[in-house]
């Protein structure tokens, strides 16, 4: 469990990465100047979501928790994070209707994830129960 809790970190790490890279490319090309506190504390906080999410998914493991108590927990901890983190690196303003439109926004992508994984999942339960027969 610590050696996949470590490569889940490198894991979210990487993506992390390539997200700032792109996003400093991007801000590069448009010659935008960003201060380098601000772009350090951006790059952090995608280094904390990246890691947040790769651990989390974890969470998926828990066997003895319906899909249903696994989506419900992994989503209430993920607004929580970054919620957070949106707090203090200031991505979202605390307004109404940022709030809720970040919210809107932040749960369409999930659910977005959730079901193309969800049909990756039975692709490969199809393919693996094709190769038992």
């Amino acid at each position: 469990m610590g050696h996949s809790i470590i490569e889940r970190i490198w894991i979210g790490l990487g993506f992390a990465g390539i997200v700032n890279f792109i996003a400093v490319t991007i801000l590069m090309l448009n010659s935008v100047d960003v201060g380098m506190g601000e772009l350090w504390g951006n790059m952090l906080g995608s280094f904390i979501i990246g890691v947040y999410f790769s651990v989390a998914s974890l969470i998926f493991e828990k066997e003895s928790w319906s899909p249903l108590k696994q989506t419900c927990i992994h989503l209430t901890m993920s607004l929580a994070v970054f919620y957070t983190l949106a707090g203090v690196v200031g991505w979202v303003p605390f307004e109404w209707l940022p709030l809720l439109i970040s919210t809107v926004i932040f749960i369409a992508i999930y659910f977005v994830f959730w079901f193309f994984i969800g049909l990756y999942l039975k692709k490969m339960t199809s393919e693996l129960n094709k190769n038992v027969h």
